[in-house]
């Protein structure tokens, strides 16, 4: 029998849960309509990918869509066009931005601009404050919100929620996964006096230092378990917590930054300076070694980016004056395919973790898998491809990227998102047609 779909993905190498078998893809209505489709079926775009392999649509599960200058919302334009060429599906954006989206009128102002110029589909987080403990019940299950988001150590305007009776109250105020940053602000504060501006770059590590984020991850995970409330903890860092965590699973996920998988201290700050500072800073190869081990056996649950474009020049500022955070969202797929080439882990826990990952944690509905019935969203990457990652491929207004000059063996070919090719061979393609992701509540 003859079946006409919207689009045909021919011969790849489909990522499955369990195995990598070649098979045709149909979609029709922005859905996966088959896997395995018959030699006669005919459709209204045919796609050759031969000698590529076809993962479920990748998900970066932690952005900051403001690039230098801009508000968030005029930054989602540029971010989301940085995802798709990154190969990336879905991205879930932070609430620290100008104005902070902690309310209904800046959330539902946030959700309009998202759906009329995202390059691929969107979640959004919500800042919780002690102001809007009241008010989160309601908002973590508004349209698009991938969760709450909790600053327990230094951030912008009046996202900071540091004691322990506000982020108690905040637990006991809603029922769905919490997102953490999770390092200790009164150790942070009591530390300070021990630096001074202009101290190497390397200091950063020194100040936020691992029993900063060990504190701070050990606090929350006791008021979670008391309260009974899940916890998602953030760009986890130290060996400490990542050894911690692992008798938590009841209560707790986990999320990894490529960053800290991929470069090590002192290094990054002697070769990138300020260029080379985020929150939790980059560190040694102890961290290292622990947070891949934490790949290998299952204690990570997602891999994000955390990606901050900041300008050049508040980068290059001397420390603690440079603007912690590094660009991410473009380069993410790359850098994790040529790890995947290294060894370090499967393409089949890639998949695991870039997008079946962040759909469990965060539930996401019809994302993670390839599947009749989920969205046709997919990743079609070239293993084989070989490139350098340059500053001038990054197409956020900052202009770099704390990956430039890495060789890397991996390449994301093309994005297609419910269907829609948006991203073929460098090109973006088409006009934006991004939507607010579903979630559970």
């Amino acid at each position: 029998m003859v079946t006409h779909y919207d689009l045909l993905i021919r011969g790849g190498a489909c990522v499955l849960p369990w195995a990598v078998e070649t098979a045709d893809v149909g979609v029709r209505q922005g859905r996966i309509a088959a896997l395995g489709v018959s030699a006669g079926s005919t459709a209204d775009i045919v796609l050759d990918a031969k000698h590529l392999h076809v993962l479920p649509g990748l998900i970066d599960p932690h952005v900051h869509l403001r690039d230098p200058g801009n508000k968030a919302i005029e930054s989602i334009p540029s971010g989301t066009r940085a995802a798709v060429l990154g190969g990336l599906t879905a991205v879930f954006d932070m609430p620290n931005t100008s104005p902070s989206i902690t309310d209904a009128q800046h959330l539902a102002w946030k959700q309009e601009y998202a759906e009329a110029n995202a390059w691929c589909d969107i979640g959004l987080y919500v800042g919780g404050t002690k102001a809007n403990i009241g008010a989160l019940a309601e908002l973590e299950v508004a349209r698009g919100v991938c969760a709450i988001k909790i600053f327990a150590a230094s951030s912008t305007g009046d996202l900071l929620v540091e004691d322990d009776s506000s982020l108690e109250a905040v637990m006991r105020a809603g029922r769905r996964r919490i997102a953490y940053h999770s390092e200790d602000e009164y150790r942070l504060q009591a530390r300070r006096k021990l630096f001074k501006r202009g101290d190497p770059y390397a200091r950063h590590m020194e100040w936020r230092d691992e029993e900063t984020a060990f504190l701070g991850t050990r606090r929350i995970i006791a008021m979670a378990r008391r309260t009974g409330r899940p916890a998602h903890l953030l760009h986890v860092s130290t060996a400490e917590e990542l050894g911690y965590l692992k008798d938590y699973r009841d209560i707790a996920t986990v999320e990894v930054l490529v960053n800290h998988l991929t470069q090590v201290a002192p290094e990054i700050y002697e070769r990138l300076g300020g260029f080379g500072v985020m929150n939790p800073p980059v560190r040694g190869p102890r961290h290292y070694e622990a947070a891949w081990a934490a790949v290998r056996d299952g204690t990570v649950d997602t891999i994000g980016s955390d990606h901050a474009p900041h300008s050049r020049e508040s980068k290059m500022l001397p420390w603690p004056d440079c603007s912690a955070g590094l660009t991410g969202v473009q380069t993410l797929v790359p850098v994790m395919l040529d790890h995947v080439n290294a060894g370090r882990l499967s393409l089949m826990r890639l998949a695991d973790l870039l997008s079946a990952g962040p759909a469990r944690v965060y539930g996401a509905v019809n994302k993670g898998r390839l599947a009749a019935g989920y969205d046709a969203d997919f990743s079609l990457v070239d293993l084989s491809r070989r490139r350098r990652i340059e500053d001038d491929w990054i197409v956020s207004p900052c202009g770099w990227t704390p990956f430039a000059g890495m060789e890397v063996t991996g390449w994301p070919v093309a994005t297609i998102v419910r269907g829609v090719p948006v991203m073929q061979d460098d090109e973006v393609l088409g006009q934006p047609t991004g939507r607010l992701v579903a979630f559970r509540s």
